[in-house]
């Protein structure tokens, strides 16, 4: 999951950044990351007291993550990578509140 992410927000390819077909399999893989990610964070975060701080940044995070979901790419120049990148941020965001809630 990390790894998908990390090619999706790579500072070096900006100029080499994934596109066409590389970039429809990435954003694919993304979402689906994502989709298995979601309820196993959720299911940790929901082990935690009511007023625990981990608890509600992951929901919020997740909540956030359910929005990229939902959205669409923008019909502009570029607007899949910019999707795409939005996705790899919040996958990020999330392995790192699972493995947060995985410690406690």
């Amino acid at each position: 999951m990390r790894e998908t992410a990390r090619i999706l927000l790579d500072p070096d390819a900006v100029a080499l950044a994934p596109a066409g077909p590389e970039l429809d399999t990435l954003t694919l893989a993304t979402r689906g990351h994502l989709e298995l990610l979601i309820p196993d964070v959720e299911q940790a975060a929901s082990r935690l007291k009511r007023d625990s701080i981990p608890r509600y940044c992951a929901l919020a995070c997740l909540g956030e993550a359910r929005g990229k979901l939902r959205a669409e790419p923008s019909r502009a120049p570029g607007g899949a990578l910019v999707y795409a990148r939005k996705l790899a941020r919040v996958l990020g965001a999330l392995c790192d509140h699972y493995e947060t809630l995985s410690r406690s």
